[in-house]
């Protein structure tokens, strides 16, 4: 048992209940990328590079999980966010992604494409009740 009660046998069983975990990615659209990078460097020191900055964190109920929130403008216009017609677009880091897609389709929500992997975990894109698409991830 842990310091909040919990047994191994629980903690698994939390691990494997399909739900958000965290924010994983804030992504939005600039007329220039590039200077809003160079902007937020010189002016609020973030590490960027190409794609933006990565902020890492540490899961609170286990220390050794280290956790990243990707921060990253889009140049006006990218595709990236469609069908979404609004100008961000959040992604939500989740754990068991197959079995949160389901629980999805048998709620009516809209999917729009299947699960890919990468190098970084695994994707899906849905859209919400309010027209904003929303990325998942499943880190590996």
């Amino acid at each position: 048992m842990d310091s909040s009660g919990n047994t191994a046998a629980t903690k698994d069983a939390n691990e494997n209940i399909p739900k958000v975990t965290g924010i994983g990615g804030i992504f939005f659209f600039s007329d220039d990328p590039g200077k809003t990078r160079e902007w937020y460097a010189t002016n609020l020191g973030l590490d960027v590079n190409d794609w933006g900055a990565t902020f890492e964190s540490r899961n609170i109920h286990n220390p050794e999980e280290v956790n990243q929130l990707q921060w990253s403008p889009f140049k006006n216009g990218s595709n990236y966010f469609a069908p979404s017609k609004k100008e961000f677009m959040i992604n939500y880091r989740v754990q068991n992604i197959t079995e949160l897609v389901n629980n999805l389709k048998a709620n009516g929500v809209t999917i729009l494409d299947d699960i890919e992997s990468s190098e970084y975990g695994k994707f899906v894109h849905i859209m919400d009740a309010d027209g904003n698409k929303i990325e998942l991830w499943e880190p590996n």
